[in-house]
């Protein structure tokens, strides 16, 4: 069907022979692209006009944000540093376990394909669960408050940073490793030594970056009772209190431009 549709160039050589030229599938690409999305459309209920209507409604909250209230500033300084320590101290418990889960999910490293399967299958199924349901989850488990909101960026650093490693790990020289175990040496003791080197600076620049977007998501997880800045952000929106939610997403947007900066410096001297 499709080459009836699209039917193939013939070409003719210099020598007169003639040959079909490679059929390009940009015409069924768009086509799939097309159908999936007026399915989507239908699905979701997606309504243009709505949106164009009701899209200044948007921007009238953005202005009513302008300027923000500077005397909330020293309410949300709280609530801002307890974002900042959630993420801390979750990215780095989350990265300094990636870096066994890593190890262990490692084809090249470890020999038992069923210990490599299951952790495999753990990073997996951790990257499946959005920060928000993981924060839920936690609050659950923990109480309110920014316990829970540790363990949900703990698990989400354990899954990214891990599953980039240990793919780092498998692209790894394995000709040091080798020769480092022909000499006695047991197989930690040759990672150590032999990929180690090699996987450290990807492994910390991960880590940073992963750090970054962890600011972020710290943000909102006040939704579901998580604590820091998530919470005021609720709070405020409720109370339709829009200067002092311009206040607090002005703060957040110092502080991680403040935090990028640093970062990318830090990442740059690891390249």
């Amino acid at each position: 069907m499709y080459d009836k549709i699209f039917p193939p160039k013939k070409i003719m050589l210099p020598g007169g022979k003639i040959v079909l030229e490679k059929r390009t599938r940009m015409p069924l690409i768009i086509l799939v692209l097309i159908t999936a999305t007026i399915l989507s459309v239908n699905i979701t209920e997606f309504n243009l006009h709505k949106l164009i209507t009701r899209i200044g409604k948007f921007f009238g909250i953005l202005g009513d944000m302008i300027p923000p209230e500077w005397s909330y500033l020293s309410s949300l300084w709280p609530a801002l540093v307890a974002t900042l320590q959630m993420s801390l101290l979750g990215s780095m418990i989350g990265a300094l376990l990636a870096l066994p889960f890593a190890i262990l999910a490692s084809a090249n490293i470890i020999r038992s394909r069923t210990i490599v399967t299951i952790f495999r299958v753990i990073l997996s199924l951790l990257r499946t669960l959005p920060t928000l349901v993981t924060a839920l989850i936690a609050t659950f488990v923990f109480g309110l408050g920014p316990t829970a909101g540790v363990v949900a960026i703990l698990l989400f650093t354990l899954s990214y940073v891990g599953k980039l490693l240990y793919e780092q790990i498998e692209n790894a020289d394995m000709r040091p490793f080798e020769a480092m175990e022909s000499i006695g040496m047991t197989r930690l003791q040759a990672f150590r030594y032999a990929i180690m080197p090699q996987v450290l600076p990807g492994y910390l620049s991960t880590s940073l970056f992963c750090f970054e977007g962890n600011v972020r998501y710290a943000a909102i997880l006040g939704y579901v009772g998580a604590g820091g800045v998530g919470l005021l952000i609720n709070e405020n929106i409720g109370w339709r209190d829009y200067p002092n939610v311009g206040m607090i997403i002005l703060a957040l947007v110092v502080v991680v431009y403040l935090i990028e900066m640093v970062s990318e410096h830090f990442r740059k001297k690891l390249i």
